[in-house]
């Protein structure tokens, strides 16, 4: 079962903000929603912090590809419907780059009207051979295979959350990006037991843009469908 992106928010909110913290961030209470998520793998996402830095690159890839299957991973995009309507009349130039871009939802959007370049650590040939008119690259996000300002508009969509070296990450996104950047990002706040295995948590506006820096001439961060949009022109 697909669960989409406007679904999870609730369950997220409900879980993150109505439920108080000295029971929310309880192995025990959250088992059961893990499980009923999850089934047998729910031990996977359960211990993913626990074991987090022990954990080399090649095992996280392997964890991905191993909740590909569960119903909350399936969907197409992780993008809200809100943040999809915006990103429509964001894009700045005509060239677009969508690093972590997954079954290619996105990039299929934009590609009627710009010239998309997908990215992500595994891209199945299914997706290569279902979107011909997309260029796609295996790509880890610290360490891009672009020149530099190579694409008008960068977009960056729930990543950064996910990478070890977030920092290299956006020094690397930077790079590439010759006119705007776009990273949509969770507003999710830092317990142990989360429903992604996530590892930086950006709660508030003000905690990204100052993670962020003040680093482009115009930058622009808010809430968007219950998740931050942020826009950052080079």
């Amino acid at each position: 079962m697909k669960i989409p992106r406007d679904i999870t928010l609730l369950i997220h909110f409900f879980f993150d903000e109505c439920v108080p913290p000295f029971i929310r961030d309880r192995k025990w209470f959250m088992y059961l929603p893990m499980k009923i998520l999850f089934g047998n793998k729910a031990n996977l996402i359960l211990n993913f912090k626990d074991k987090f830095n022990e954990t080399g690159d090649d095992e996280i890839v392997n964890l991905y590809k191993e909740l590909h299957d569960v119903g909350i991973m399936q969907r197409d995009t992780d993008i809200n419907t809100k943040c999809l309507k915006k990103l429509e009349t964001s894009i700045a130039g005509k060239t677009v780059l969508d690093i972590a871009c997954g079954r290619a939802y996105l990039c299929d959007k934009l590609s009627k009207d710009y010239t998309v370049t997908g990215a992500d650590f595994v891209i199945d040939s299914s997706v290569k051979k279902k979107y011909p008119q997309i260029k796609f690259y295996d790509a880890d996000i610290t360490r891009l295979p672009f020149k530099n300002k190579q694409f008008d508009t960068v977009i960056c969509a729930h990543t950064l959350e996910h990478v070890r070296d977030i920092h290299q990450a956006v020094r690397e996104l930077r790079r590439v990006t010759k006119k705007r950047l776009i990273i949509i990002i969770p507003m999710q706040r830092p317990y142990k037991y989360t429903f992604d295995p996530h590892v930086h948590f950006f709660p508030y506006r003000h905690s990204f843009l100052q993670f962020m820096g003040k680093n482009g001439l115009n930058q622009e961060c808010s809430n968007v469908g219950g998740d931050l949009f942020y826009i950052e022109d080079l």
